[in-house]
């Protein structure tokens, strides 16, 4: 019994549980604060420019079947706020800063010019193939 309790702390404790735990809580949190924008100040922009303050009303019905395409309008406004946010806030930091962190170093060369006519010629070539001539072997 001690065993599984043990084994149940390592993966509650793992590195990738833990992680995941916060990034969720953080989202929630980012959530909540992109519906206030949406629902505080994005929505009383287009409201003001098209005279309608509260999209949740817009509604139209066919055959007794209530259609709320308000509600859609202010779900759609939000998921593409969040989508935005989280794409300028989020993605490109982390892409940018993934970037500058992983700087590998350059390859080592497979080519490297003749000391006659300049072309390029494999690093292991000793005579180019483009003028004949012989070429010292590269150094190791």
């Amino acid at each position: 019994m001690m065993g599984i309790a043990n084994d149940f702390k390592a993966f509650l404790l793992r590195g990738n549980v833990v992680d995941l735990a916060v990034g969720i809580a953080m989202g929630a949190a980012f959530v909540a604060v992109v519906n206030s924008l949406v629902a505080d100040l994005i929505t009383p922009i287009i409201a003001a420019l098209t005279g309608n303050t509260d999209f949740s009303n817009l509604t139209f019905s066919i055959n007794d079947s209530l259609f709320r395409y308000g509600s859609f309008i202010n779900a759609l406004i939000t998921f593409l706020t969040v989508g935005t946010a989280i794409f300028f806030f989020v993605v490109l930091p982390y892409n940018a800063f993934k970037a500058r962190m992983s700087k590998e170093p350059p390859p080592d060369p497979t080519t490297r010019k003749c000391p006659e006519c300049q072309s390029e010629i494999s690093i292991d070539a000793r005579r180019c193939a483009f003028c004949t001539s012989e070429v010292a072997a590269q150094p190791a």
